[in-house]
């Protein structure tokens, strides 16, 4: 099943999108995404991933079970790029221990859609509205990244006010699109957000995969900087995600009622984004390194929880 599910995942168009992206560059082909196309296209997917997670969380019915969750996942997606942070930037420059910090912190919505039909094959069931925590970890983990990188930064140890990297990382385009996008599909009505399905939902599988393969291209440039990083990179790349998806699958059972929900709020800490983080740090801070995290997470961390980390994570939450 794990295999299935493996093979499942690496014939995903997106996925073999980004390997096109690595190939041409090694092959050295001159594809490539014009540099205002791969802008506009990050923007769409925060844009996307934002208002179909507001569209999910208008739709609950409001519980001391909903809240709870959103709370302990937004703390999760805090906590994840705070501590790893400070492990990072013993090995990598403060830009990249930054980015592949919140990368970690936020979420894979890849991740999330294998982790659903695992659930299926399992018979079990999960609520709704874990659609909207997942859009709602993505701004706090890039928020964090960001922050971390302002306070941390040479450029910026002078005279450093908190409460201005805070503004600043609260007004960051990238971040004010998907806080607000989540903002307003909460707010609009489901007639109102049936016209804009198609554009929402329906071309986000293929904006996702140009993404990748714009990606792809980016990380085969630098694919070298990620192989001259050493063993640590591959190795926090499957211990982190570990740690973070066993805690998470055992103590959300405070917040959590049924092992559907806690599988998925583990599969969210324990998963890596390569979509909304890369798109924000593109925008944000170009300094950081797409060739060192992005390899990270869809390279490493992914094919490690759809093989290995689901069912140990289902197991944990069934306890």
């Amino acid at each position: 099943m794990n295999i299935q599910l493996l093979l499942d995942n690496f014939t995903n168009p997106a996925f073999l999108f980004f390997l096109l992206g690595v190939l041409a560059v090694r092959i050295k082909s001159d594809l490539e995404i014009p540099q205002n196309s791969s802008k506009f296209i990050s923007l769409y997917l925060l844009f996307a991933i934002g208002f179909k997670g507001g569209q999910e969380l208008a739709h609950s019915t409001f519980s001391w079970s909903i809240i709870s969750s959103v709370v302990y996942g937004i703390l999760a997606a805090c906590l994840i790029p705070l501590y790893t942070f400070f492990i990072l930037k013993r090995r990598f420059s403060i830009e990249n221990a930054g980015a592949i910090a919140a990368a970690y912190g936020s979420v894979s919505a890849v991740t999330f859609v294998t982790a659903v039909s695992f659930l299926e094959m399992q018979q079990q069931a999960f609520h709704g509205y874990m659609v909207a925590i997942m859009a709602l970890m993505e701004a706090p983990a890039i928020i964090i990244g960001v922050l971390l990188i302002k306070i941390f930064s040479k450029e910026s140890q002078t005279g450093v006010k908190v409460r201005s990297v805070i503004h600043h990382a609260f007004t960051n385009g990238s971040v004010l699109l998907i806080l607000g996008s989540l903002l307003i599909g909460f707010l609009a009505s489901e007639k109102e957000a049936e016209g804009i399905k198609p554009f929402t939902t329906d071309i986000f599988k293929g904006f996702l995969a140009i993404f990748l393969l714009d990606m792809g291209i980016s990380s085969g440039r630098k694919l070298k900087d990620f192989l001259e990083s050493g063993k640590f990179t591959a190795a926090f790349a499957v211990i982190i995600p570990l740690i973070n998806g066993t805690i998470v699958a055992y103590t959300s059972q405070f917040c959590c009622n049924s092992v559907g929900d806690r599988f998925i709020m583990a599969i969210l800490a324990a998963s890596a984004s390569y979509i909304a983080v890369p798109a924000a740090m593109k925008i944000a801070v170009p300094k950081a390194n797409p060739g060192i995290y992005l390899p990270m997470a869809l390279a490493v961390t992914f094919p490690f929880n759809i093989t290995l980390g689901f069912p140990l994570y289902y197991m944990v939450a069934s306890l």
